[in-house]
């Protein structure tokens, strides 16, 4: 269940099995030595749990921006609304409160500082989902640069059970490394 190998490994005696195994022949008498949060199983989840509340770098550089943004939005939402209430018709106030709304909605950096933690946790989460273990926001972005695919001679990684890579990618022929 943990390695993704397809093939059954002979287990003897003493020997470590844990949740997920398959019993061939035969009886098995096991002892649990680990349960509830000292199991595999609470230990990926934890690191999911983790990964989705790290922020990446580019998590970071949002921070920073916002950072400076909003108050850069907020001085000139007031400058607007000081404007109108100085220099607009009549009504002066109204107007200056539509003004200094409208450059707070359609300046608010808001969606910069939620849309990166946002994307970093869907990632992850449908990432997991799919068996794929993440272990921060900073593996999920470096991801995105990758260009070569390294896979064991199995392939197993995609469909569990042995195949050759190239039915995978009919179209191109991938990079493969062994």
């Amino acid at each position: 269940m943990l390695t993704g190998e397809p093939m059954p490994v002979e287990k003897g005696e003493g020997d470590e099995v844990v949740a997920g195994t398959l019993n061939k022949t035969g009886s098995i008498l096991f002892k649990a030595t680990r349960v509830g949060k000292d199991t595999a199983l609470a230990r990926i989840i934890t690191m999911v749990k983790r990964a989705q509340n790290s922020k990446p770098p580019i998590g970071r550089l949002a921070d920073v921006i916002s950072g400076y943004f909003v108050p850069v939005v907020m001085i000139i939402a007031v400058v607007s609304a000081m404007a109108w209430l100085n220099f607009g018709p009549y009504p002066a106030v109204a107007f200056a409160i539509v003004s200094a709304t409208t450059v707070l909605i359609i300046a608010c950096p808001c969606a910069l500082g939620l849309a990166t933690p946002m994307s970093v946790m869907v990632g992850v989460g449908k990432a997991a989902e799919a068996g794929v273990l993440i272990r921060n926001g900073e593996a999920l972005q470096m991801a995105s640069k990758i260009t070569t695919m390294i896979l064991d001679k199995t392939g197993t990684i995609t469909a569990g059970k042995p195949t050759s890579p190239t039915s995978y990618w009919p179209d191109r022929k991938p990079k493969m490394i062994f």
